[in-house]
C-alpha cells in the first residue's frame, strides 16, 4: 500500500557574493529541495517503519535531480547533506527514515559522492526552520566546505506532516581560510580524505 502523500515541494537558492571580505569572482550557490509530505505514523506509535524508506526513495531521487539541476549540473556540486522535521503529531524517529533516500540518493546521482552525508532532524511546529550541515562530497575532512544552509516552508510541517530536505552547494565558504585538506588535496578512497 503506498503511503506517500506530497503536499508541496519547494525549492531555494541563494548566491553569495562575498561575507565581508573580497567579492567572489563567481558566487557561491546554495540550493535546498525540500517536499511536504503526510506522516502514516503520526498520532501513534507503530514498531514497524523501516518500509516507509521504500516508498521515500524516488522522492529523494526526483529531489536530487532538482538539485543538480537549479545548480547547472553534478560538476558544479561540491557539498551536500540532508535534514527532516517531523510535525508534532509524529516522533523523531519518523524523520530518520530519510537517512537512506536522501543520502543514497545523493550519492547515487553524484559519481563522486564518496563521503558520509552529514545529517540533521527534530520535531517541530508549523514555520519551523532546521540548519541542514554539509560537508564535502568526495571527502568528509575537506574543513573549508564544513557548512549548513537553514531551510523551512512557512507552512510546514503541520502536525501530521514530515518536512524532507536535501542541500548541496557550489563549493567552499565564500571567504574559507582555516586550513585543513584542501579539497585539491583529496585521494578520495575512503569518503574521509
Amino acid at each position: 500500500m503506498n503511503k506517500l502523500e506530497v503536499r508541496k515541494r519547494v525549492i531555494l537558492l541563494e548566491e553569495v557574493f562575498h561575507e565581508g571580505g573580497p567579492k567572489a569572482k563567481v558566487p557561491l550557490r546554495y540550493a535546498a529541495a525540500l517536499a511536504v509530505v503526510r506522516n502514516p505514523f503520526a498520532g501513534r506509535y507503530e514498531e514497524d517503519i523501516a518500509s516507509f524508506m521504500d516508498e521515500l526513495t524516488p522522492l529523494g531521487l526526483e529531489l536530487a535531480d532538482s538539485l543538480i539541476e537549479v545548480l547547472g549540473g553534478v560538476e558544479n556540486i561540491e557539498g551536500y547533506g540532508k535534514g527532516a522535521i517531523v510535525g508534532a503529531d509524529g516522533e523523531l524517529e519518523h524523520a530518520a527514515l530519510w537517512h537512506v533516500p536522501g543520502g543514497l540518493a545523493m550519492r547515487d546521482r553524484l559519481p563522486d559522492g564518496k563521503a558520509i552525508v552529514p545529517s540533521t532532524k527534530k520535531v517541530g511546529g508549523v514555520g519551523a526552520r532546521l540548519d541542514v550541515p554539509m560537508t564535502h562530497v568526495k571527502a568528509s575532512f575537506v574543513r573549508s566546505h564544513y557548512d549548513a544552509m537553514e531551510v523551512g516552508v512557512s507552512d510546514a510541517p503541520q502536525a501530521d506532516e514530515l518536512l524532507l530536505a536535501l542541500v548541496m552547494s557550489t563549493g567552499p565558504r565564500i571567504h574559507a581560510r582555516v586550513g585543513g585538506l584542501a579539497a585539491t588535496d583529496i585521494v578520495g578512497e575512503d569518503g574521509l580524505r
